[in-house]
């Protein structure tokens, strides 16, 4: 028996879910095949459930400074059990609630593992039942990704964590190396400091988050370091095991020394590795690279085959849910006939959730010189803002780069409280293809931490007078 549908999604994570809802929304009989929880890995076991974590984090700080606002607070107990229980909690009402929007767009949600039999048939695997098989004109690939293991050292759920391990951990371990200082490094580093644990952040590149402006990487290292983490950014893992239950690595700094280090438990956090295996794509006339799990896509979301489509993680970079949710919509609108924007991956902003936060989108400046484009520079610090000052979160900035001759938003750089809030004027205002004009002829209110990124954008033209 086949059961037929106008589109097929495989995956339900933020990608797969939105594109399954939309595509529904616009009139097509829809599908939506997931092996294990609806919302991913970013709603159930990624985005979400570490916010909330980091939310305790930051909330730990703040307590163990609350002399400063005039409060008298003694010994401070962690139930480190609820914590993760709240976590977990978020995370299961949400995927809940993708659940109940199916059930309202009238999407098919169909437990199992999908595999394309063939352009325009997928046929679903769930244990102890029989295979079921979907017939679509449209099929999307939304199957995500999964952490990329060190090499020779497996993740083993107990020694070796991937982030999942790192966000359920029933204890918090007394020391934890943490390998690879992008956005999940950092923040793991600066949630499981906050709660005592001796932390060591190991990044080959120079900076830690390699990818961001070289002045936020530099200023969260240095605030890392005063936190009490310990910072090694040129530094490579050789040699990674587990010795009578310990984490022992040899480490190559950035002298070329050797040294020895031993943890508790180490978190590998490397990277991401797309889902294609298993999928039938071969088969089915998709071209992919496995080395790296992504399959080759065209800004629209086309594969190599008419009628599949990729979205998401398992598509091109960057891996991260609102990229993944934008290409689900717009992949929806495209295959109910809509005229549709692409999605822009060049203004796609990043965010990493730690305290204090950075935020970015566009270029950094490092790109403008090496590129040799014309630009100008704006940067207003945090201790200048009345906001800031009154939250008593100084430390921080907003950076911005212009075009120098068409006054273009080339990069905004966030550095501080509340800067994953903030970074989406940036984005709109590129989105817009506002100038420094426009920004500054708008007004922002007063007092905000918006201001900053007001003042940066003067600071660049001359107009800034608080400064």
């Amino acid at each position: 028996m086949v059961d037929t549908y106008d589109v097929v999604v495989i995956g339900a994570g933020p990608g797969g879910y939105v594109a399954a809802i939309r595509a529904a929304q616009l009139g097509q009989k829809v599908a939506c095949v997931e092996r294990a929880e609806l919302g991913g890995i970013c709603l159930n076991w990624g985005c979400i459930p570490t916010k909330a974590l980091l939310h305790s984090a930051h909330l730990r700080q703040e307590i163990s400074h609350a002399e400063v606002h005039g409060f008298a607070v003694g010994a401070v107990e962690v139930a480190w059990d609820r914590l993760i229980k709240r976590s977990r909690g978020v995370a299961a009402r949400l995927s809940r609630g993708v659940g109940s929007l199916f059930k309202k767009y009238g999407v098919t949600h169909v437990v199992g593992s999908a595999r394309i039999e063939r352009p325009g048939v997928v046929v679903v695997a769930a244990p102890g039942k029989d295979d079921v098989t979907l017939a679509a004109k449209q099929i999307v690939v939304a199957t995500g990704a999964r952490p990329r293991p060190f090499p020779g050292l497996a993740f083993d759920g107990e020694t070796v964590w991937s982030s999942r391990e790192a966000m359920v951990s029933t204890a918090r371990p007394e020391s934890l190396l943490i390998l690879g200082a992008g956005a999940i490094g950092c923040e793991f580093a600066y949630f499981y400091n906050a709660f005592g644990a001796k932390v060591t952040l190991v990044e080959m590149a120079p900076r830690v988050l390699p990818i961001e402006d070289d002045e936020c990487s530099a200023a969260l290292e240095k605030s890392f370091a005063k936190q009490g983490i310990d910072v090694r950014t040129g530094t490579r893992a050789t040699s990674v095991k587990v010795v009578d239950g310990k984490v022992v690595a040899e480490l190559v700094g950035k002298d070329g020394a050797t040294t020895t280090l031993t943890a508790d438990k180490v978190l590998v956090a490397i990277g991401v590795l797309g889902n294609v295996e298993g999928l039938g794509l071969e088969a089915a006339g998709v071209e992919f690279d496995p080395k790296r799990g992504q399959v080759q896509v065209d800004k629209d979301g086309h594969t190599t085959c008419p009628g599949i489509w990729a979205i998401g993680d398992v598509a091109a970079p960057p891996a991260l849910a609102h990229k993944a949710s934008a290409e689900g919509i717009h992949v929806a609108e495209l295959m109910a006939g809509h005229p549709h924007r692409a999605v822009d991956l060049d203004n796609i902003p990043s965010c990493t959730y730690c305290e204090p936060q950075v935020a970015s989108v566009g270029l950094p400046e490092r790109v403008l010189k090496e590129r040799q484009i014309p630009y100008k520079v704006g940067k207003f610090p945090y201790v200048g803002n009345g906001k800031a000052l009154a939250l008593e979160d100084k430390e921080g900035f907003a950076k911005v780069l212009f075009h120098a001759e068409t006054g273009a938003l080339l990069g905004a750089h966030l550095f501080g409280s509340a800067a994953t809030e903030l970074i989406a004027e940036s984005v709109l205002v590129r989105s817009a293809e506002l100038t420094e004009a426009d920004i500054l002829a708008s007004v922002h209110a007063h007092p905000t931490l918006s201001e900053a990124f007001h003042e940066a954008v003067g600071q660049a033209f001359g107009e800034s007078v608080n400064l």
